[in-house]
């Protein structure tokens, strides 16, 4: 059974940040400015991979919620049950999971609520005051898969078979990631309580040891409407540069307007026929945050099946459920490349690394077919023992008490990318889970 209600306004939890609600251990968490869901325990969890890993999540989902029984008093998208999802990005086999906590705190237009899931009769799962949040002490770094130089390699390559294929290849999107060892064991809420102060426009978010803060927002779906935000095209900020200046000319840069275009195009031709309407920006905005600019394109539309007269708003289990659309638009050039489909198997053979679910959809679904996804990116994955993720043999360690959190960071190269500049590129998205893990201001 899933029950929901209002948090009553004399209950402590009602106005602590969501974030300080968490208890320790395995955190989960979706939330923006303040807003969102956050989630404990386990409930049901469904581990699968590979190219069927979307439907087997959607199948399962679905399943799972026809068997639950809901007491809903609050009726806002996030209410009643709620997973929340990470998905690997490539097709190959890897863990992709979906987590039901037995408890989830949500708040949304300024309502909290707080659903438990258990037996009917069964005690409520305790959400007492959590434990104080551990700092994780000396931070040090080392290469992980794929190192900085073996990345510019790779930038370089790329290139190369770009400008000699014609139109067969126009972008790849590379990564490379870092390993960051602390000396005391980590605590994923200190990553979330830092990323959440730096990149509050962000979604913070936290999935079975996933944790990141991502601006780009893969498909959020309310009742019968769809909401996307692409991201492509990135500058960063330079000594003796305004902001205003560097926008100007990410704005006015063809090798960023390209890229961009590439990444808007892809996901509303995947989109599309899912949709009875779409809209496109015909030119993009510059979102500015803390270490880059990024060019974004807010895309929306309303789903081909919505009912004539009905409130676009309201829940919806009919037609194609949130994981079939976010299957058939992930990935999207804007981490993929175009062609997509040419451009996915050149990533693999480059990087020489498992990517896992970086880049991967992340976010939460809920029982009446609303959701989140982002893109998983400014993010690490932290290592827990005997998981499976360890890094390469040598990697240096945070020691016999200490962490381990596996660091990616990217971006998409074209024909006139220049290797050393797409480094410079990848060192920038670097800086939100780096300074967060080394408590910077």
């Amino acid at each position: 059974m899933a029950r929901t209600r209002r948090l009553d306004p004399a209950d402590p939890r009602h106005d602590r940040p969501l974030l300080d609600l968490l208890p320790g251990g395995e955190s989960l968490s979706w939330v923006r400015a303040g807003e969102g869901l956050v989630g404990w325990g386990c409930a049901a969890r469904l581990d699968t991979s590979g190219a069927g890993r979307f439907a087997d999540a959607d199948s399962w989902w679905r399943r799972l919620c026809g068997h639950i029984d809901v007491d809903d008093a609050v009726g806002l998208p996030g209410c009643g049950p709620v997973a929340f999802a990470s998905l690997a990005f490539a097709d190959v086999p890897g863990d992709s999971v979906l987590v039901l906590p037995e408890v989830i705190i949500g708040e949304r237009d300024g309502v909290r609520w707080i659903t438990t899931v258990g037996e009917p009769g069964a005690a409520e799962p305790t959400t007492g005051d959590p434990e104080p949040v551990h700092q994780p002490g000396t931070v040090s770094y080392s290469d992980g898969w794929l190192s900085a130089t073996g990345y510019r390699q790779a930038v370089a390559e790329a290139v190369r078979r770009m400008r000699s294929s014609g139109d067969e290849l126009r972008k790849i999107v590379l990564a490379h990631d870092l390993l960051a060892n602390t000396s005391e064991p980590l605590d994923e809420r200190f990553l979330l309580h830092n990323l959440a102060a730096r990149y509050d426009t962000c979604w913070t978010f936290a999935v079975d040891g996933l944790v990141g803060a991502t601006p780009e927002l893969l498909l959020e779906r309310r009742g019968y409407e769809v909401r996307s935000r692409v991201l492509a095209g990135t500058a960063w900020p330079h000594p003796g540069r305004t902001d205003d200046e560097i926008a100007a000319e990410l704005l006015s840069s063809e090798k960023n307007r390209s890229e961009h275009s590439y990444a808007a195009e892809s996901l509303a031709e995947s989109l599309r026929p899912f949709c009875s309407e779409l809209s496109v920006p015909s030119a993009p905005s510059v979102l500015r945050l803390r270490n880059v600019l990024h060019l974004a394109t807010d895309v929306e539309g309303k789903l081909a099946d919505t009912p004539t007269g009905s409130d676009p708003g309201r829940p919806n289990t009919d037609g194609a459920g949130l994981l079939t659309m976010i299957e058939a638009v992930h990935p999207t050039a804007a981490v993929g490349g175009t062609p997509t489909a040419a451009a996915v198997p050149v990533i693999a053979e480059l990087e020489g690394m498992d990517r896992g679910r970086y880049a991967g959809p992340v976010g939460w679904i809920d029982g009446a077919g609303n959701g989140e996804l982002g893109i998983a990116l400014r993010c690490g994955q932290v290592e827990r023992p005997g998981s499976g993720a360890e890094s390469p043999a040598g990697a240096g360690s945070g020691g016999a008490r200490g962490g381990r959190v596996r660091l990616f960071a990217g971006g998409g190269i074209v024909p006139d990318s220049d290797p050393d500049l797409e480094v410079a590129e990848a060192e920038a998205k670097l800086l939100p889970v780096r300074e967060a893990l080394e408590g910077v201001l």
